[in-house]
């Protein structure tokens, strides 16, 4: 267990790399003929899974330094995979084994084996593929080759899967045109976008309701810069609005990523924020209640009520109805262990209103979610006595380095 003491934070760190470009990097490079090079990588638990699913692929991973280096077999070859907990890794790999004529097993680890995967089974279905899950749960059995076509895609629960066919379809043999009906974490699609056409392949879309996918393209080999996350970095922002001073370096303003629109919270509640090219530095100041839709971004809803339990009035955070399928039931987990805390959080099943106000201190649970416990710590910094995280460990999964970075701010983080 960690305990985060009540103190001050000043400083300055590079963001780690995002996992959700690297997953993407790594499947097109299992696509692709030849060696993609990835500047300024680093790993963490869902990285590490998404690596391990290209190697039992075919792909050969090495690292110089922080370079990583993925030779792509072109054509992945079938098998039984080991996705851990990364929904990301099991719903986009799916589709990458579904171009395979051989049987694949997608296999879960942890929570993620009660997440859901129904969203996929009936759509690879229709594109030819014998597709099974567990009653709509992880392990996902798959044979393909996909056959191509026309197809509707359910986009309320997640994502991931439209990003899996996006990167796989253009490599298939045959031309296919995905419907997706109700959309949610568009800026997704956005970064999956990007990232194939810069990729070399050629995807045409009628907003984010119609994708029209052309067969028999290749991506081409090429090298990538790592971007800085901005999903972690938006607790490091928190802890400096709430505690003190941080500046972050490596973030893109001009990125993709979703959680990017952590700076219009922190400028909602009135963060001392300076937001230039290469590093965003906030430092705490007069903090007041905000609303804000995260529906699009619901992993930013963690730091979120962080920050909002430390501002004056009723903070309203929408989206709260994406939050139920995550590495926990993310609002039952932020209303329980922030309730622990002395923080009084209600959610009308589409939005959470957090009651600014002083945070005690105690012990409260991560629930097993990295999310949870990067906004506990940062809470802690400004409660009345110290707090104590059960089940830390669980940053791994997406910035294993979290409480190292914070100690290094000047957080006093101890193990007890």
């Amino acid at each position: 267990m960690k305990c985060v003491v009540p103190s001050r934070v000043d400083g300055t760190l590079a963001a780690p790399a995002s996992k959700s470009v690297l997953q993407r990097l790594v499947a097109l490079g299992v696509l692709t003929s030849g060696r993609t090079v990835i500047d300024g990588a680093s790993l963490c638990d869902d990285v590490r899974a998404s690596l391990g699913v290209a190697v039992a692929m075919g792909a050969r991973v090495s690292w110089e330094g922080n370079r990583l280096l993925l030779d792509g077999p072109g054509f992945p070859q079938s098998g039984a995979f080991d996705c851990g907990e990364s929904g990301l890794c099991l719903r986009m790999f799916s589709a990458v084994a579904a171009l395979l004529p051989g049987e694949s097993v997608l296999h879960a680890r942890g929570s993620l084996r009660s997440r859901p995967v129904s969203m996929l089974v009936d759509p690879l279905r229709v594109l030819g593929v014998a597709c099974d899950s567990r009653d709509g749960l992880p392990p996902v059995t798959v044979r393909g080759p996909m056959t191509g076509g026309r197809v509707t895609i359910p986009g309320d629960v997640s994502s991931q899967f439209l990003t899996g066919l996006l990167i796989a379809l253009p490599t298939a043999k045959a031309d296919t045109v995905l419907d997706v009906v109700d959309l949610k974490s568009t800026p997704y699609v956005d970064l999956t976008l990007d990232l194939v056409a810069r990729a070399g392949a050629e995807v045409v879309r009628d907003g984010f309701r119609r994708f029209d996918v052309r067969g028999g393209q290749s991506y081409s080999a090429r090298s990538w810069a790592a971007e800085g996350d901005w999903s972690g970095a938006a607790f490091l922002l928190v802890a400096g609005a709430l505690a003190g001073r941080v500046r972050v370096t490596g973030l893109d303003l001009a990125s993709r990523q979703a959680d990017v629109r952590i700076l219009e919270a922190l400028r909602a509640c009135g963060a001392g924020l300076v937001a230039g090219p290469g590093a965003v530095e906030c430092a705490a100041g007069h903090l007041r209640s905000f609303e804000f839709d995260a529906t699009d971004c619901p992993d930013l809803l963690p730091p979120l009520v962080a920050l909002a339990a430390n501002c004056a009035g009723v903070s309203v955070l929408h989206g709260s109805a994406r939050l139920r399928h995550k590495e926990s039931d993310r609002s039952a987990a932020l209303r329980a262990e922030f309730g622990q805390l002395g923080v009084v959080i209600d959610d009308d099943g589409e939005a959470l209103r957090v009651l600014g106000g002083p945070i005690s201190g105690g012990q409260a649970s991560s629930r097993g979610d990295h999310r949870i416990a990067m906004a506990l710590a940062v809470a802690a910094l400004v409660a009345r006595a110290p707090v104590t995280i059960e089940g830390d460990a669980c940053v791994a999964k997406s910035y294993e380095g979290f409480f190292s970075d914070l100690a290094s701010l000047g957080a006093v983080v101890e193990e007890v």
